[in-house]
């Protein structure tokens, strides 16, 4: 039996797989999501342990939704104002740019005091007395986040981000604005991670600078190379699965973290394009419809 916990962690690794996904959507290779994932769970840390007031022993839950809107919020105007002028990059250099971003924000965190270095902030306080609660916050989150997408997908802006992401050049020809399609995907992607800061804050129960570094940006575009970026079923069980593999071979020691690695070459080797893709989500709707 998969432990609530654990649970949590895995359900949260899936969105933070379609906040790095929703760029790629557009062929941008962007790593930014660790950054805007720091910013949400330092304002649900700094909000919670300072700002709001708690009336009891357990910690509003309206004051959490308070703190995801303005998390998201900041991160929306930050994606903003770092995605006009860095979005003009491509490829490994929109990689490298996101990179320097995660890196500034996290020396950030580490120098200044209201942070609190690199001790971080503790005691922040809990929204439930029953860890197994945090489903109501998670569930819903990834629900809609993976059926907003699925709905992109399929709509007018998600064929636009399509044909970006397959040429920018034949996009622009067809009166499609790549900039503006792929500032949307950025600022979406930059939200997304936000509101998965916010509740890891609470559910960690303390944050710090190493929340957020480069080690996470690998991580997180490991949850879509290995589950698939063609569709957004890919990085929900790309992130699932990778989050929960190295706790589950945690009673095999150090060997785990071999394992772990061995599990991404192989699939990276043999399902080039991730675990799910269009073509086979296709064949099990065949079958289905077979079946019935």
């Amino acid at each position: 039996m998969v432990d609530i916990s654990l649970l949590v962690q895995m359900l949260l690794g899936g969105v933070l797989g379609l906040s790095v996904y929703l760029p790629l959507m557009a062929g941008q290779l962007s790593l930014a999501s660790p950054a805007f994932y720091a910013i949400g769970g330092y304002v649900a840390a700094l909000l919670s342990t300072t700002v709001l007031p708690s009336s009891g022993p357990e910690y509003p839950l309206y004051w959490v939704l308070l703190e995801m809107v303005l998390a998201g919020g900041l991160a929306a105007l930050l994606a903003w104002l770092v995605g006009r002028p860095v979005l003009r990059l491509r490829g490994i250099y929109l990689a490298i740019a996101t990179i320097a971003l995660v890196e500034i924000l996290r020396v950030l965190c580490l120098n200044l005091d209201w942070t609190g270095g690199a001790v971080g902030i503790f005691g922040i306080p809990q929204p439930f007395f029953d860890r197994n609660l945090y489903l109501a916050l998670v569930l819903p989150l990834l629900g809609l986040s993976l059926w907003f997408l699925l709905r992109l997908e399929h709509s007018r802006a998600g064929r636009a981000l399509a044909a970006i992401r397959d040429d920018e050049l034949a996009a622009s020809a067809m009166g499609i604005d790549p900039t503006r399609y792929k500032l949307r995907a950025f600022i979406l992607s930059a939200v997304l991670a936000a509101l998965v800061g916010v509740i890891y804050a609470h559910f960690l129960n303390t944050w710090n600078a190493r929340q957020g570094t480069f080690d996470a940006s690998i991580t997180f575009l490991a949850f879509v190379i290995f589950g698939g970026s063609r569709t957004a079923w890919g990085p929900v069980l790309g992130g699932i699965v990778l989050t929960a593999l190295p706790e589950l071979l945690r009673p095999i020691g150090d060997v785990r973290l071999v394992i772990f690695g061995a599990v991404i070459v192989l699939g990276a080797l043999f399902y080039p394009q991730g675990l799910v893709t269009p073509h086979l989500l296709t064949r099990l709707r065949r079958s289905l419809i077979w079946t019935e």
